[in-house]
């Protein structure tokens, strides 16, 4: 998501709103309604847990007796096991089957193709599509960026003059996904013809046959495959993909399902003048992902990571928030994203819900109850001198992953939800050495935790990104063993490097 602290028409500042100071008791209600869904599972399993510590414990004697009364109570017995089939019956049919994340690879594009800060602002220059003005704007939203000197452009936009036609597209979309999708199946060995479902998101460029239809042909997959392509969708893409494909492995037994994430740059760059498009120029790079996915208990033990939660809210519904983030053209007739000014207070809101919603399904009971005794205080009582409780989501996760959109997000979401420096890490160095990826982002982050080799068996992952329309979507995973750092990943030639202090 688009988010750097700029006032480009006006003296409207991108900040996120104190949403922690105003939570609306309708979202807490949702939170609990997911808690709820998932009541018959949460009551069964406790009572097999202890019938089966009970039964440990009879003796041969006890067993026999327990026989014998039997024996003269053979109807209730029938009764009593009919009802248990059934019961056993329904919950294996309804409960949820678990979706287990055996690997995903993220695209590392050439070397060639990185450009420092000053080449950039220099080709700005020389493209011939922009003003004075329009270059030193963009020179001081690249210096606020948080973007270092290694990110990546595609080879049309490093052109001088730029030559964003629909075959160098093609090639950039391709490059990214065809060498994420070669590093997934050679690191998992799966053979291609197992793939039952494919997920593809990329916003802003569709072409016919679809992305979903050219990995179709390119890695020869089944006939029968499941094959969704998702555009338009914005940086958040990349959890409703994952929770498109956790939808369709419900369905579909024994099975795996990939997940593709990326975005084109090549024919979305802005040659206009207008400085409210001209942001998404400074923030966006090259990149991609590919995830895999089953359904099979048997790949528990070599999966990475167990799916916990996806939270998805829209706030679609409202017109502000839905033309906040939107292509369109300029009085000039030139194409680019448009940012609205009120963008971090509608992100702000959306996140607000998101978190309110996820806070009972992550939270320790410690903490919701100091947030819900505050809130209904507030909010039922109007003791407005009662401070509000601000939850401590350190104590849900060990890991965040905050889509890197721009230092402002990250910044406003380190102070509102009272993360320490480490916890942002991921973000701030992610945008730094790849920039804005769009809807990979959260991929990268990971990626760079394993990399630095803190993911330990157990610790909870928090991914959250944002996207047009507007939207704020939240994934939750659970490590299942201790993530060695990977031997091909888009870390490997750099980790050393980082932490890196940044003004």
């Amino acid at each position: 998501m688009e988010g750097v602290k700029v006032k480009p028409e006006g003296e409207h500042t991108y900040r996120l709103p104190d949403f922690l100071q105003s939570v609306n008791l309708k979202h807490v209600k949702l939170g609990y309604h997911y808690l709820t869904s998932h009541l018959l599972t949460l009551c069964i399993a406790p009572l097999m847990i202890l019938v089966l510590l009970h039964a440990m414990q009879l003796t041969s004697d006890d067993l026999r007796q327990l026989w014998a009364h039997l024996q003269f109570h053979l109807v209730s017995v029938i009764s009593a096991s009919m009802l248990a089939a059934f019961a056993s019956s329904f919950y294996l049919l309804t409960r949820p089957r678990p979706v287990f994340l055996l690997d995903y690879s993220c695209y590392r594009p050439r070397d060639d193709h990185s450009l420092p800060l000053h080449s950039f602002v220099d080709r700005l220059r020389l493209a011939g599509s922009y003003d004075d003005s329009s270059v030193e704007f963009q020179r001081k939203i690249l210096d606020k960026s948080g973007l270092g000197d290694r990110t990546h452009l595609p080879a049309a936009i490093l052109m001088i003059p730029p030559s964003p036609s629909m075959k160098a597209a093609r090639e950039e979309t391709e490059q990214a996904i065809f060498a994420a999708f070669d590093s997934l199946l050679a690191n998992t060995k799966i053979n291609p013809k197992d793939i039952g479902i494919l997920v593809v998101n990329s916003s802003l460029f569709n072409p016919t046959p679809s992305l979903s239809a050219v990995i179709v042909n390119r890695y020869k997959l089944r006939g029968n495959i499941k094959t969704f392509n998702l555009g338009g969708m914005g940086c958040s893409a990349g959890v409703i993909s994952v929770d498109l494909a956790k939808d369709m492995l419900q369905l579909h037994r024994s099975t795996y399902a990939v997940v593709v994430s990326t975005e084109n740059i090549t024919q979305n760059s802005y040659h206009g003048v207008k400085k409210s498009m001209l942001i998404a120029n400074c923030l966006f790079r090259v990149g991609g992902a590919a995830i895999l996915l089953s359904n099979k208990s048997s790949d528990k033990r070599r999966s990475k990571y167990e799916l916990v939660h996806v939270v998805r809210t829209h706030k679609g519904a409202d017109d502000k928030a839905f033309r906040c983030v939107y292509q369109e053209e300029d009085e000039e007739g030139k194409t680019g994203i448009s940012l609205s000014k009120d963008l971090m207070a509608i992100a702000g809101g959306a996140l607000k819900t998101n978190i309110t919603t996820l806070g009972p399904l992550v939270l320790p009971v410690s903490e919701q109850l100091l947030f819900f005794a505050t809130l209904v205080m507030r909010k039922v009582f109007g003791m407005k001198t009662v401070k509000p409780y601000i939850p401590d989501f350190k104590m849900a996760f060990e890991h965040f992953c905050i889509h890197a959109g721009g230092r402002a997000v990250i910044d406003e979401l380190e102070a509102n939800l009272q993360l320490l420096p480490v916890d942002v890490e991921a973000s701030r160095m992610t945008l730094h050495r790849f920039g804005n990826t769009s809807s990979s982002s959260i991929w990268y982050e990971l990626a760079y935790v394993e990399a630095k080799g803190r993911m330990r068996k157990g610790n909870r992952v928090w991914q959250i990104a944002f996207g047009s329309g507007f939207k704020c979507n939240s994934a939750v995973w659970v490590a299942l063993k201790n993530v060695k750092p990977p031997k091909d990943g888009p870390w490997e030639d750099c980790i050393h490097d980082y932490p890196l202090k940044l003004n």
